[in-house]
């Protein structure tokens, strides 16, 4: 089964680093278009271990779906060098980066959103990551049977 995750607020702490950067630099109406931003983002409690531990089960195919801001077109290469930083070399290979996520065709798209990226078009399950059903990684990993 093929798995999708989100980046931005599933499996990194984007609002709260666009909250700190805009009160160190209230001047800049758009934080994300400083460089460095995507790529200084922190990992989510429990994002980084459940993803490896999806990776490798057999019965999933997990790749990175994330959308880019159009505010920074170096987001491309931030996430880019994010995702080799914090889940390795092989996810590189795993990472697409599209506007519209009801382009792809897959079993679950895990996103904070249900819509607004084409999410409310995906044909798979959607998990909203922070929603009442889902609130953290430990949910996500009891969803599909995972223990670590």
């Amino acid at each position: 089964m093929i798995v999708y995750v989100d980046m931005d607020d599933v499996i990194c702490d984007y609002t709260k680093f666009y909250q700190e950067a805009k009160k160190q630099r209230p001047e800049i109406i758009y934080p994300q278009s400083i460089y460095g931003f995507f790529s200084n983002l922190k990992p989510i409690d429990g994002a980084i271990e459940t993803i490896i531990a999806l990776k490798q089960s057999k019965d999933y195919e997990v790749y990175i779906l994330t959308a880019p801001s159009i505010y920074n077109p170096l987001c491309y290469t931030e996430k880019r060098v994010w995702v080799e930083k914090w889940l390795g070399y092989d996810f590189v290979h795993r990472l697409i980066i599209s506007p519209n996520k009801g382009l792809l065709i897959g079993d679950f798209l895990i996103d904070d959103h249900i819509e607004g990226n084409g999410q409310e078009n995906f044909q798979g399950k959607i998990i909203q990551f922070g929603s009442k059903s889902y609130p953290g990684w430990d949910d996500i990993k009891n969803e599909f049977g995972l223990s670590f």
